[in-house]
């Protein structure tokens, strides 16, 4: 936005009356080496208060510092409430892997995170009463909040009219006696959701960065993708890095878990001859199908309970490459200039639908067919008719995903295909 989309005015018993304030200079000029800069604008309401707004600029940092200095000048009390709006329309074009993530109005109320969808405040106003801490828009990489010096006692309310999101914050009723003066102290911040600047700004902004059920893995995630960054300079690299580091720890469970499964699989010929032997009685077909098991040492379980242990990790990393600011225009090598970006190969001509070549993808797709066709085979047809389609299905899924998410997913197959020829060996041994 050219300007920004945020206003400040008093509340009343009545409603509330737009500030309009004359600032004491005509052009404000940033520079990065000036400074902070201040504006100073004044206003007065009904020749009964008077408005001091200063506002701090600091060209080093994403924080404009917000005070409103009020004064009653009448010879009677006043009760008035401050009431600071945010209007908002969406930061970035949605793209297909935006569906995933959330963006729209958030605060947070009571000491929790709230986001509101957009379904909810187009059927009216959305309120939300209680302490609150700070209220904001966001999307997948950007956030503009207000927030207060400290937490205050009062509302937030949040509204859409067309593409745009009004979110606003009144705070309780607060009375002025005669010549007394106020202070309400905000700050507003317009910048990155990056966690180690959320983290300074304070106030728990930090929390805005929300990966669901999986935030606390994956925050450390984050930290970890962070910190092989700054040794090689490279978010690709780091990314391979960290996906090697999740496969060594998960190493051994997973090897376990896939020897069990190759197990199982030299079992499928007497699992089918007990099977058709005891098929009108299951009972008995249990009892002997277990009794196999414990002369086999085989846990039928074995080769699921492994991987399923892996599913948060897997799923925390995801919601990381997924929502990470880190990889907004990070290059890789070759022609992946933009790890937050699909993967395209461009070439002398358009591709419809693709318009270049989806290289990293169509990689992938390759290392989950290799993958399934060295992995055990189930006994159940559907099931298995169902695998074979999945490096398909899956290629089309990741076709205009984050390449920095399709390259996780590469090398994690990469390193599968790995592991399963090493069992393989030892199995055959």
């Amino acid at each position: 936005p050219t300007e920004l989309p945020a206003l400040f005015f008093l509340g009343n018993g009545g409603g509330g009356e737009l500030l309009r304030f004359h600032a004491d200079k005509t052009n404000l000029s940033l520079a990065a080496d000036s400074g902070k800069t201040s504006l100073v604008m004044t206003a007065t309401v009904a020749e009964r208060l008077k408005v001091i707004r200063t506002m701090v600029f600091d060209p080093a940092s994403y924080v404009i510092e917000d005070t409103y200095r009020v004064e009653n000048l009448s010879q009677a009390p006043v009760s008035t409430f401050p009431v600071f709006s945010l209007t908002n329309r969406p930061f970035s074009v949605r793209d297909a892997a935006s569906r995933f993530t959330f963006s729209g109005p958030v605060a947070y109320v009571n000491q929790s995170l709230r986001e509101v969808k957009g379904k909810k405040i187009n059927e009216g106003v959305m309120t939300l009463d209680g302490e609150v801490g700070w209220a904001a828009y966001e999307d997948n990489y950007f956030i503009c909040a207000v927030i207060p010096a400290e937490p205050v006692t009062g509302a937030v309310r949040m509204s859409a009219s067309d593409e745009t999101v009004r979110t606003v914050i009144v705070e309780g009723p607060q009375p002025l006696d005669p010549s007394a003066v106020r202070e309400f102290k905000y700050t507003v911040y317009f910048g990155p959701k990056k966690l180690e600047i959320l983290t300074a700004v304070g106030s728990d902004l930090a929390k805005a960065i929300n990966f669901g059920w999986f935030d606390v893995l994956a925050k450390p995630m984050l930290w970890l993708l962070n910190f092989f960054h700054s040794f090689v300079g490279n978010y690709g690299i780091a990314i391979i890095l960290l996906t090697i580091l999740i496969k060594a720890v998960f190493w051994p469970i997973t090897q376990k878990g896939m020897k069990s499964m190759k197990n199982m699989q030299k079992l499928q010929p007497k699992v089918a001859k007990l099977k058709e032997k005891f098929k009108n009685d299951p009972q008995k077909m249990n009892q002997e199908m277990m009794a196999l098991y414990k002369t086999y040492k085989v846990n039928p379980l074995g080769g699921c309970l492994p991987l399923l242990l892996q599913i948060p990790f897997f799923f925390a990393l995801y919601k990381v490459l997924l929502m990470s600011i880190e990889l907004r225009h990070a290059p890789f090598m070759l022609w992946i200039n933009d790890l937050s970006a699909p993967d395209r190969l461009w070439v002398g001509f358009d591709i419809p639908y693709l318009h270049g070549i989806p290289v990293l993808t169509l990689l992938m797709g390759a290392s989950m067919f290799l993958q399934q066709k060295m992995t055990p085979t189930t006994a159940d047809p559907t099931q298995a008719r169902i695998m074979q389609w999945l490096p398909v299905i899956f290629t089309f899924m990741f076709l205009n995903f984050a390449s920095g998410l399709v390259l996780y997913w590469f090398i994690n197959n990469l390193l599968s295909i790995l592991q399963q020829q090493l069992i393989n060996r030892q199995t055959r041994a």
